[in-house]
């Protein structure tokens, strides 16, 4: 049962809503790797609340379904109260309007990933001026993992228990 909310109760809700600081973290997480948590555990003090944005591609087959890569998701953060975990299509930017969110994190490891992720906060900055991109450096010990590289020794039977949380072990056996 819905239970309509009066015009100031509603009018409450959302001025409390506004005053917290939502941020997104928007990737495939195809799969999420020791430095994706390790990224979003530090941001967690400076927000009130993460939202794992998994953004689809529908011009991408992604190495993991889109449920698998929740299900993992929802699982390696399972003990964090201000942590979300939601699926979006589309634009970012749009994704952030729909769940209100202020910011945008994201995570950088060399040069390259700077000046990637610095095109597309300018871009997005454009695009919806209200969000400002954060963004944290990897721990020099998780420079070198990806998601790319984790696929590639997974394709090849290789053992990425060094890479994964090791929550999401169980879900990358060789059933797949």
């Amino acid at each position: 049962m819905v239970i309509p909310l009066s015009a100031s109760l509603k009018k409450f809700w959302l001025s409390i809503f506004d005053t917290m600081k939502v941020a997104l973290f928007p990737g495939s997480f195809d799969p999420i790797t020791i430095a994706h948590v390790d990224i979003l555990a530090r941001a967690l003090p400076l927000f009130d609340k993460i939202v794992v944005g998994i953004g689809l591609n529908s011009s991408k087959q992604g190495f993991l379904s889109a449920e698998k890569r929740e299900e993992i998701v929802r699982t390696v953060f399972a003990d964090y109260s201000n942590v979300e975990v939601q699926t979006y299509e589309g634009l970012t930017v749009d994704f952030c309007r729909k769940i209100h969110a202020q910011y945008m994190l994201r995570g950088v490891r060399s040069v390259s990933d700077f000046e990637y992720e610095k095109a597309i906060a300018q871009i997005n900055q454009t695009m919806m001026p209200e969000v400002e991109t954060i963004i944290m450096l990897s721990k020099p010990e998780y420079s070198a993992i990806s998601s790319t590289i984790v696929r590639e020794i997974l394709r090849n039977n290789g053992d990425v228990s060094k890479f994964l949380p090791e929550e999401a072990i169980p879900y990358l056996k060789p059933d797949l």
